[in-house]
């Protein structure tokens, strides 16, 4: 921004200027970083007051809030920076005289289809720098265009699974800060994902296991952690299976009911922890039966999650991630899931 610019603005009401320190709790940076982007590409406040706090105003607000969505959607500094520049003044941007005001930014950030490894690596610190800033617009955006992109499945593994990683071990390495954080990331992908799980339903009659037949998902006893399980439930809600979705904590006697009253294919049992997972549980379920007499059934067990790393439970099935997942299941409903994603 040129000086002649900033003198312009400096008729703005005082009234409707913020300091650095404000401006950085707003967009959940650092007061630190609002100044490095100053002192490097020029985004600066237009008020420069000897002796007095800097301050920012709309204009200069709505640049740095610009810079933020660039960098989030994976756009290295300096580029975004010139970006910036260039959307909220053209002029300014290729050096020349000032041109009017800003244009209207963009709501969603421009979609990027190449699958390649270096498109995932940007979208999860892209989700993860928006996710620190608590900039809920932009996580959102960001995670829809992950699954219109690469389908579901492919976001979940390339993109939503190491932004959660990368938060939560910003959050241990910093001690009791960035809960928020965590928080707002794993509500927005529970969010996309329960937007994606429309798999139809079916009638709770017991029947022998048939490829028609509900699958029950549901945490183990004291499993908190259920962003897994929802993302299978979404994957098959993509694939058009039925199921029967009872999410986290799920006590022993309601998984036995359930199992009863739906006679499912395959029981998935989700334990993130080893302490949580029980494989008497697991053996319990494995055999219930259901039916008339000379018809009976009972389902297939697949424990899902880390919590399960140790004995084996006879005859389980044991899935490495959501795709392998997603094969089993389908091989055990003798068919191999069809749908908007790829398997």
């Amino acid at each position: 921004m040129s000086e002649g610019q900033r003198r312009g603005q400096d008729s703005e009401s005082a009234s409707t200027a913020v300091t650095t320190g404000a401006l950085a709790r707003r967009l959940g940076v650092s007061p630190t970083t609002l100044r490095t982007w100053d002192r490097r590409y020029g985004l600066g406040p237009a008020r420069r007051d000897p002796g007095h706090h800097r301050r920012w105003s709309e204009r200069d607000v709505a640049m740095v809030e610009e810079m933020g969505r660039l960098t989030s959607s994976g756009v290295p500094p300096a580029e975004a920076a010139h970006q910036a520049l260039k959307l909220l003044d053209p002029d300014a941007a290729s050096g020349a005289a000032p041109g009017p005001a800003a244009v209207p930014r963009p709501r969603r950030p421009a979609r990027r289809a190449p699958s390649s490894p270096d498109t995932f690596v940007r979208r999860q610190r892209g989700l993860s720098r928006a996710a620190v800033r608590l900039d809920a617009p932009t996580v959102q955006d960001l995670l829809t265009d992950a699954v219109e992109s690469h389908s579901l499945v492919t976001a979940w593994q390339e993109v939503m699974v190491p932004a959660l990683h990368a938060v939560g071990r910003k959050w241990e390495e910093a001690g009791d800060r960035y809960v928020e954080v965590e928080h707002l990331l794993s509500w927005h992908v529970s969010r996309t994902l329960h937007r994606c799980a429309t798999a139809p339903t079916t009638a709770d009659t017991p029947s022998a296991p048939t490829a028609s037949a509900p699958l029950v998902l549901a945490c183990v006893p004291g499993e908190q952690h259920s962003l897994p399980l929802e993302a299978l439930s979404a994957a098959l809600g993509e694939f058009g299976v039925p199921q029967r979705m009872f999410g986290a904590a799920v006590p022993v006697e309601a998984v036995s009911a359930a199992v009863r009253r739906t006679g499912p294919a395959v029981v998935v049992l989700w334990a993130q922890a080893r302490s949580t997972a029980s494989v008497p549980l697991a053996r319990h379920i494995a055999e219930i039966r259901w039916g008339v007499r000379g018809a009976r059934g009972r389902p297939a067990v697949m424990l899902a999650g880390p919590g399960w790393a140790g004995p084996a439970v006879r005859g389980a099935l044991r899935p490495a991630s959501l795709r392998e997942a997603l094969v089993q299941i389908g091989r055990v409903r003798g068919e191999t899931p069809t749908g908007r994603g790829t398997v």
